[in-house]
């Protein structure tokens, strides 16, 4: 299951059903371009390296930006960026997961499920 960078600050800001979604999944992967986004909201190297270690701990496989990944997330956004306001990081997050063909755990279904060719798996934080 690829997560989406949504789930993963939920798990950060301590949400049990965040964890819980985590740890029940024995094969975890993440985009590139989620680790970018969570690298870049670190607020400081030590949280950076909580990041890492976090990753490493939980045995998450980071899948690279590919061309093809890059040529499908062109053509999302200009299929979807007009008309349901698909962006550009969750367009190669998408195209991660289709060309993967693995399923995408997201508390940010909507923006996906215009992606017919992704396997939108919601997460609801609610409340714990």
């Amino acid at each position: 299951m690829i997560f989406d960078t949504d789930v993963l600050i939920w798990y950060f800001r301590g949400n049990e059903k965040a964890a819980a979604v985590i740890r029940a999944e024995k094969e975890r992967e993440i985009s590139a371009v989620t680790l970018m986004e969570l690298l870049q909201g670190a607020k400081n190297k030590r949280e950076q390296k909580l990041i890492g270690k976090f990753l490493s701990d939980f045995n998450f496989a980071v899948l690279p930006l590919t061309e093809n990944i890059g040529h499908r997330a062109t053509i999302y956004v200009e299929e979807y960026c007009l008309k349901a306001g698909l962006q550009m990081a969750d367009a190669l997050i998408a195209a991660t997961a289709a060309e993967n063909r693995r399923p995408l755990c997201t508390g940010n279904a909507m923006c996906f499920r215009v992606v017919e060719e992704v396997d939108v798996k919601e997460f609801m934080c609610g409340k714990d």
